[in-house]
């Protein structure tokens, strides 16, 4: 079983490196200018929906509200496993993710990630100031915003969640637009975190419905955290 496991890993690897590579020269170009960005992230779209299909692993994705199109929102799913960047790619809308500044190193992967979205040094004050106001920016800009709300993959025994912070609820209440709920329950269990050995089993991810942060302060971080948190650990119990 071993044995399978590491071909399987070694093969959903390359087809995702041959994939990236397809894409990556048009993805390069459009990168280049801001206003060509919503078309390398449909162009991600895209990719992601042939990634899942080729590596064999069925994706059930379930919207239980319906996007409303002009509407930008502030998405947060929890976060388990390092599968989860691909599977929220799938998220049928322009969105800029909020992640960690050791993905910039990564060859080619790092520069169109560091162009397209934005990126955050846990450890550093400033950083996450500087995050912070960036996530704003964009929102004023017109897009959607993901962030994971634990700040990384900080738990140590999923699908209980870790502490959630403060940043993607202060974005959406000091912009006042919708926060999202997102639940991926399965993929502690298809890429574990302490192993980075894929595993045969279906991908889930849900969204749902919104919370309407119109008329909310930021004395409502809190109550809106709780939340959040509510819905998606309810859920994830629900799974298991």
């Amino acid at each position: 079983m071993k044995i399978g496991k590491v071909l399987y890993t070694l093969y959903a690897s390359l087809i995702f490196v041959i994939g990236f590579t397809i894409v990556f020269p048009v993805s390069f170009v459009l990168i280049q200018n801001k206003r060509w960005h919503k078309h390398a992230r449909y162009l991600n779209l895209i990719w992601a929906k042939f990634f899942f299909p080729l590596i064999f692993l069925p994706v059930e994705i379930d919207f239980r509200f319906k996007l409303k199109k002009g509407q930008n929102y502030v998405l947060c799913p929890n976060h388990f496993s390092y599968f989860d960047i691909p599977i929220v790619a799938l998220t049928p809308c322009s969105f800029i993710f909020v992640g960690k500044t050791s993905m910039e190193k990564i060859p080619f992967f790092g520069y169109w990630y560091r162009k397209l979205h934005i990126t955050v040094d846990r450890n550093s004050l400033n950083s996450k100031y500087n995050t912070l106001m960036k996530a704003k920016s964009a929102v004023r800009e017109g897009h959607s915003i993901l962030m994971y709300p634990e700040g990384g993959i900080i738990t140590a025994g999923p699908p209980k969640m870790g502490k959630f912070k403060d940043g993607p609820f202060r974005v959406a209440i000091e912009e006042q637009i919708p926060l999202v709920p997102v639940t991926i329950p399965y993929n502690w269990i298809i890429l574990p975190n302490d192993d980075l050995l894929i595993n045969h089993h279906k991908a889930k991810i849900i969204y749902h419905q919104p919370f309407d942060t119109k008329g909310l302060t930021l004395d409502d971080v809190g109550s809106l955290k709780e939340k959040t948190f509510s819905v998606i650990q309810n859920e994830l119990n629900n799974h298991f």
